[in-house]
């Protein structure tokens, strides 16, 4: 194979996809997806839901697509679905965003991410610090923008973050700080205590807080999201994600959004329009439509979840592996030690092959090397309640062989 120069070694490098050879490889979700489709494996790794969203937000694109919305929407996004995202924002959280200047719609919460950390990390010198494990993309992207990561670990089984850890890797170098919260992959959701830490550390560092939060609806036990930006002193300098596809069941919809302070938008901006410019035209009045949904359809999100979750740890504990029982999100990660697993990627090639369900190694999620997390096992609940049975029933037929 030629050599190819170009960013996107770092790219592939920054996420770990860039083998010894110098070649790229797949992603874990598209190397395990593509396994469970040849071996008919019940696939509960890789995180999109097998259910459609809620008729009023198909029937909004299907209205859309027949009245013509199918051109180019302006750069920014529609405007009717900006306001419907400053609507939600202060209905549910008492965030009030300006629509027109503090809002813009992106191809989903991936190119929000890119747009952002493409649009304020400037070279080398930039800093991004991050839990571990993390979502692949934020590594790949940091490394695009041709910044440093810097992580902050989340240790087995509680997932909660040593403060004085978090307080030694935030310095004058962090550009941003990068939150999931509710967090992909562990299912944990933040505490005020940390909230507030970080607020307190990228003030004292003039950092930028950026935070993923498409699971901001999907949190169990009666727990409600509480961005960080409702934290005192931080609105002024945090810039929010979120998206339609979680909260509505439409991931390949790809509507998302960027919220926060009018020049960081406006900085994002100046980026996301190289990217794609604009996209998703009948989808964005559906999602505004969805937006304005009545809370007895995010309840009954979040519950509905949680009923699934609960019948995959308990599937998981049945198997002889030990879950940790999330606070919300598509996942629960489980420890396959007590099974004599010592590497969880090998351990989800086998099982997909040999047992017939498909889950995600935590080590995908993780960019340092460090191997505290390689016999745990992240396992999908975002499909219907008798397919993840289904999975646990093959999971337990599978681990009462070893």
């Amino acid at each position: 194979m030629r050599t190819i120069p170009g960013a996107w070694r770092r790219a592939a490098r920054g996420a770990g996809l860039l083998s010894a050879d110098g070649a790229p490889s797949p992603t874990i979700f598209a190397e395990m997806s593509a396994l469970a489709l040849t071996t008919n494996a019940v696939n509960l790794g890789q995180g999109f839901p097998d259910t459609d969203g809620p008729a009023e937000v198909l029937d909004a694109a299907r209205e859309a697509i027949s009245r013509g919305v199918n051109q180019y929407p302006p750069g920014r996004g529609d405007a009717d679905l900006r306001l419907a995202v400053a609507e939600h924002q202060q209905r549910f959280y008492g965030l009030t965003p300006d629509p027109v200047t503090e809002i813009i719609i992106t191809a989903g919460a991936t190119e929000a991410l890119a747009s952002v950390l493409l649009g304020l990390l400037d070279g080398p010198d930039d800093e991004v610090v991050v839990f571990e494990p993390h979502y692949d993309s934020y590594a790949a992207c940091v490394a695009l923008a041709g910044a440093r990561l810097r992580t902050v670990p989340l240790r087995w089984p509680d997932f909660r973050p040593d403060l004085e850890q978090l307080a030694a890797a935030v310095t004058d170098r962090t550009r941003v700080i990068l939150l999931n919260d509710p967090h992909n992959p562990t299912g944990v959701a933040l505490d005020d205590e940390t909230r507030d830490e970080i607020v307190r550390l990228a003030e004292r560092h003039d950092a930028i807080i950026v935070t993923d939060e498409v699971y901001e609806h999907l949190l169990f036990d009666g727990r409600a999201h509480h961005p960080i930006a409702t934290r005192p002193g931080a609105a002024e300098r945090t810039v929010s994600i979120s998206s339609g596809g979680k909260t509505f069941r439409t991931t390949g919809w790809k509507v998302g959004w960027v919220s926060g302070p009018a020049d960081l938008v406006e900085a994002v901006l100046s980026v996301k329009q190289f990217l794609t410019f604009s996209g998703s035209a009948p989808f964005q009045p559906a999602i505004a439509a969805g937006l304005r949904l009545p809370d007895a359809y995010f309840d009954a999100l979040a519950g509905d979840m949680q009923h699934t979750a609960r019948i995959l740890g308990d599937g998981l504990h049945a198997a002889g592996l030990e879950p940790r029982t999330p606070d919300g999100t598509y996942f629960t990660v489980a420890d396959a030690g007590a099974l004599g697993v010592r590497d969880a990627h090998e351990f989800c090639r086998t099982l997909a092959v040999d047992g017939g369900v498909v889950g995600i190694p935590l080590t995908a999620f993780v960019t340092s090397g460090d191997r505290q997390w390689s016999s745990l096992v992240r396992f999908a609940a975002c499909k219907r309640p008798d397919v993840v049975d289904e999975g646990m029933r093959r999971l337990a037929a599978y681990t009462a062989t070893l």
